[in-house]
């Protein structure tokens, strides 16, 4: 496979209101997308995500390094890699008070295509996207899902070798999301190059063949999903408190590899966790610590972000806007 993004120390920095210094929300970040593949940047709120792909599509300036889509400079061929992308943002682009055929054939037109091929256009989609019933019916009435497929056969209409998706399915219910990841699917099975920023630990997990984990502007890990989680060997045990026990409560046991705690939380990196259970109940009584909540689980990508920051990606919040 060819390689269609190629990023090389990425920065960007806004002037913060109040604060003589600027603020890098993106620092340093290198990358490199395939041919095909669909690429997820996952990461909090504030990690820099939305920022960094804004720059890759063009709408925000690059304040140093380079970045290349489909062989075309950012900077200096913009043109070039806009006719080569598409964008469905996060807040969507539709005209809601227009049908989802009237919405679609604008665009069309707008991308250059002549009326006849928009038409032929708007029904393969239509039939891409499960979108036959709706074509007539006015945007406004569409659910959170059926407007989100509208929205991504607007930013395809123009067959771009490159998809940019900004938080695909936020606000979506969990069938309306697992429905739209389906659609996706189909998207990279027609040979298109998705990149998609989340928050979802399962969207990035279930949809991603590759992902980059981004915190405070960098990228703290990358790679494909199961080689991520591989990183943490054996099981996670995470043990939530009533209180935070005093001292190190975990020291010199030899059956923990790591321990990592978030406020009155510890999670506990073990070999077999089935099996350690027993001995960490027998340590907590001894210690008299009490427990508000205990469970055990694979390794995640949670446990990933943890492991790489310190922080759960669960109790981080959305991301930017």
């Amino acid at each position: 496979m060819s390689v269609t993004i190629q990023v090389v120390d990425l920065r960007k920095s806004f002037k913060a209101k109040g604060k003589a210094k600027a603020v890098e929300a993106v620092r340093g970040v290198s990358l490199s997308v395939e041919e095909g593949e669909i690429f997820g940047f996952l990461g909090p709120n504030g990690a820099g995500k939305t920022t960094c792909q804004r720059m890759l599509t063009t709408l925000l300036p690059i304040d140093s390094g380079t970045a290349a889509i489909a062989g075309f400079d950012v900077r200096s061929k913009p043109h070039e890699v806009r006719k080569r992308i598409g964008y469905v943002s996060q807040l969507g682009g539709a005209d809601t008070p227009a049908t989802g055929r009237e919405n679609l054939y604008l665009a069309g037109r707008l991308y250059g295509l002549k009326p006849g091929d928009v038409e032929k256009k708007i029904n393969e989609l239509s039939r891409l996207l499960d979108l036959e019933d709706l074509l007539d019916r006015i945007v406004r009435t569409y659910s959170g899902g059926q407007k989100r497929r509208l929205e991504i056969a607007l930013g395809i209409i123009h067959e771009p070798k490159i998809l940019f998706m900004d938080e695909p399915s936020t606000g979506l219910d969990p069938q309306n999301r697992a429905n739209l990841w389906t659609h996706i699917r189909k998207l990279k099975e027609r040979g298109m190059t998705i990149f998609l920023t989340t928050h979802y630990l399962e969207e990035a997990d279930m949809l991603a063949d590759r992902l980059a984990i981004m915190d405070h502007g960098q990228i703290v890990a990358e790679g494909t999903p199961a080689a991520l989680k591989r990183q943490i060997s054996g099981d996670v045990i995470q043990l939530r408190f009533k209180t935070k026990p005093a001292g190190n409560l975990f020291e010199g046991l030899d059956y923990v590899n790591e321990v990592t705690w978030q406020a009155d939380t510890a999670f506990l990196y073990v070999n077999d966790g089935a099996a350690v259970l027993p001995r960490i109940f027998d340590q907590l009584k001894e210690r008299s610590a009490e427990l508000d909540t205990i469970s055990l689980s694979a390794p995640s990508l949670d446990d990933v972000f943890l492991k790489k920051t310190g922080r759960s990606l669960r109790d981080t919040g959305k991301e930017e806007r």
